[in-house]
């Protein structure tokens, strides 16, 4: 690969991040249609694609984000709603707790939430299930025939959407928040019951005056998740 080709690409990787701020910009179909039709071309066991894609925009969108935040308000229907299958741990060991309570009080220090401030706190969460204002809802789903191993597929399925995104300028968000509402997605959409919810994402335009994104999240070095063996 020549090396200013090599250049773009890390640039493109590197620039990739979960944006919690939206313009309302829309986004066009042939946009939208043209990250699908490139990411498509992320590897799959025996190419068996196990992706499906649910495109939301205007009123359908809105639709959805407004039944989930009523829910997610409403303690007594939130007993109702639970993720289909297991995204994190049942446990949490160092380091990744330690990982996952810096990333959530470094957003929380940007937007001035302390625990103190409960209603503020929940109010950003629900933040969440409104896209961040983002023009465009990705819902993906799945075959329930398929196994732990089209997971894996996926995750470079949707890799590629956020990298196809970024060098047409535009941004996203992976959002397993939105598992444990899968019954209420999947009445939205129509899912057929052979399908199951996986995660959704936002995409479209970051606003550029939203504090929240300069968030800047941290990563490892290559030695210390990297292991070269020798003879």
């Amino acid at each position: 690969m020549p090396n200013s080709v090599a250049k773009i690409v890390d640039e493109v990787i590197r620039s990739r991040r979960s944006i919690r701020a939206f313009l309302p910009t829309p986004v066009p179909r042939d946009e939208i249609e043209a990250i699908l039709d490139v990411a498509a071309r992320a590897p799959s066991g025996t190419n068996t694609q196990p992706w499906q894609v649910y495109v939301l925009t205007g009123a359908r969108k809105q639709a959805l984000s407004d039944e989930i935040v009523r829910t997610f308000y409403d303690a007594e229907a939130m007993a109702e709603h639970h993720e289909e299958y297991d995204y994190y741990p049942e446990k949490w060991i160092d380091p990744f707790l330690a990982r996952r309570r810096k990333i959530g009080l470094d957003l929380y220090g940007l937007l001035g939430l302390k625990r103190d401030n409960p209603e503020g706190m929940k109010a950003q969460q629900a933040r969440n299930y409104q896209y961040f204002d983002a023009p465009v809802a990705l819902v993906f789903t799945m075959d329930r025939v398929m196994g732990r191993g089209s997971l894996l597929d996926y995750g470079m399925f949707m890799e590629n959407i956020m990298i196809a995104a970024r060098g047409r300028g535009l941004d996203t968000c992976a959002q397993a928040a939105f598992n444990q509402f899968h019954k209420i997605i999947a009445r939205h959409i129509a899912l057929p019951l052979e399908q199951k919810v996986i995660c959704s994402m936002a995409l479209g335009y970051a606003d550029p005056d939203k504090i929240e994104n300069t968030l800047q999240t941290d990563r490892v070095p290559v030695s210390e998740f990297a292991h070269f063996l020798n003879e």
